[in-house]
């Protein structure tokens, strides 16, 4: 298995390629093999500081264009990624594990997300709000709300930029995106390509640094009007409360604990296949993974074996472009591997039982962080694999007998992002929707698209990704009033 060397890349802030202050680099490691495949130039306090005020300028300059030019930057940013696609998903493959195949997502989302907003932003329409005594008239206008800050995950690299950088643009913001220090080279890369376009200056910032020098000073800064964020509910937290020197609005989608509620009227082969997908693609690092599967008692036995046969024949690999019957990639770094490992051991001292995999696999490079699919059954509520986001290749199955008992058992969770139930009884689909605690309910099947609202309940987060309600983060309000 061959590495790719990326070389090295620069800082993007005001519209050029630049080295850190300080002209530290940063390693990109392979988590498929151990190998250093890039450096990038590592961000600092002071390349934080430029990039917010050049973000300011940039920002007065954006914001009064029309949207008509917005949108031509934005369309011609689209075609500069789709001419640059087989460069970026091999960096993505490279940088974060993930398959070539499952790299056509990033691209699609980002690329969408740069044609859609514009769209959905002329599309919104003013409102008009009626006066009861007829003396006045009154409509509510939007405005850009100013410079936005956007830390990102590092499971989908770039499609955690499109779920910024399209809302952000379209409605006016300027941007300063932190990619996680995990998989920063293809969001690098993407500064290259907008700096090839000459895209304004300053209109967009990338930069990856230690969060305690770069997060720090971009969320105690007074600039930022917006905070957006795609990462755990532990660093929404911080950074929530690290916010508090100026008043800020905060997009953010953050951690998960997906139930997956198969009945004894599901449909049986779908519902199986499906919590396959939902568990290993991505080797599991997804915020809307099945984390904890819930099938009925009369049906439980049969879902293992079923389960088990198809996670066993899970191909996994190094899923370069060369590779493509790889389904399964490494998990991002050893100390996520070692988590895995972690969360086996709690379960299985506790009384569960390991199915099937729960070893490192053979034949694989060493220098990688590989784990086998994993599925362990029996689970109870005093797991870690119970509450915890898993955020990786271990499937946790528990049986229930009653649609109040495993109604309750879902909602047993701080966390409240997608959900999935699999049932023809429409009497329960009309309880299960009410009562499930969670932003997302998906009804014997599953669908993600740019255009379809993502959010969750509780500590999963505050506003939405995606769709047309992902503009209101990056939107202030004006009441107009005239006398008539």
């Amino acid at each position: 298995m061959k590495t790719q060397n990326f070389g090295y890349k620069k800082l993007y802030i005001g519209g050029e390629l630049l080295d850190a202050v300080s002209k530290e680099r940063d390693d990109v490691i392979c988590p498929a093999t151990g190998e250093v495949i890039a450096q990038v130039a590592r961000a600092g306090k002071e390349d934080a500081l430029k990039a917010l005020k050049t973000a300011q300028k940039g920002f007065k300059y954006w914001s009064k264009l029309s949207l008509a030019e917005r949108t031509k930057w934005m369309h011609k940013l689209r075609l500069a990624i789709l001419d640059k696609a087989d460069e970026l998903r091999t960096a993505m493959v490279h940088e974060m594990g993930k398959t070539f195949a499952g790299s056509q997502e990033d691209i699609d989302r980002l690329t969408e997300a740069l044609e859609w907003y514009p769209a959905a932003m002329q599309n919104l329409r003013e409102e008009q709000i009626p006066d009861y005594d007829n003396t006045h008239a009154h409509k509510m206008i939007s405005k850009p709300a100013g410079v936005a800050v956007a830390y990102l995950a590092w499971n989908f690299p770039l499609l955690n930029v499109g779920y910024k950088i399209g809302p952000a643009l379209a409605a006016g913001c300027s941007l300063i995106i932190k990619p996680s220090a995990l998989s920063p080279l293809s969001a690098y890369m993407v500064g290259e390509i907008m700096h090839s376009i000459n895209f304004p200056a300053g209109v967009v910032n990338i930069l990856s640094g230690p969060s305690s020098e770069v997060a720090t000073t971009m969320t105690t800064s007074h600039i930022p009007a917006v905070l957006t964020m795609i990462g755990s509910t532990n660093t929404g937290l911080r950074v929530i409360a690290d916010s508090t020197t100026s008043i800020k609005k905060f997009g953010m989608e953050l951690g998960g604990n997906a139930p997956f509620i198969v009945f004894e009227d599901a449909d049986f082969d779908k519902a199986v296949d499906l919590a396959i997908g939902l568990k290993f693609g991505n080797t599991g690092q997804i915020c809307v993974a099945a984390n904890r599967i819930f099938v009925h008692k009369n049906i439980y036995d049969a879902f293992i074996e079923a389960y088990v046969k198809k996670a066993s024949k899970i191909q996994i690999g190094f899923g370069i472009k060369e590779n493509p019957e790889v389904f399964m990639g490494p998990v991002v770094s050893r100390k996520d591997r070692d988590r895995m490992f972690d969360l086996i051991d709690d379960a299985v001292s506790k009384g569960a039982k390991l199915q099937y995999g729960g070893k490192i696999p053979e034949n694989l490079p060493e220098g990688g962080n590989w784990i086998e699919p994993t599925v362990i059954s029996d689970i109870k509520t005093n797991m870690d694999l119970f509450r915890k986001e898993t955020f990786g290749p271990v499937a946790g199955i528990m049986p229930f007998e009653t649609d109040d008992e495993v109604l309750e058992l879902a909602n047993d969770t701080e966390f409240g992002l997608a959900s999935y139930i699999f049932t023809n009884n429409h009497k329960r689909i009309e309880r299960f929707t009410e009562e499930l605690e969670f932003g997302e309910i998906h009804i014997n099947g599953v669908k993600y698209a740019i255009y379809l609202p993502h959010g969750g309940y509780k500590n999963s987060g505050i506003g939405h990704d995606c769709s047309h309600l992902a503009l209101e983060d990056y939107l202030v309000k004006k009441r107009i009033t005239t006398t008539i």
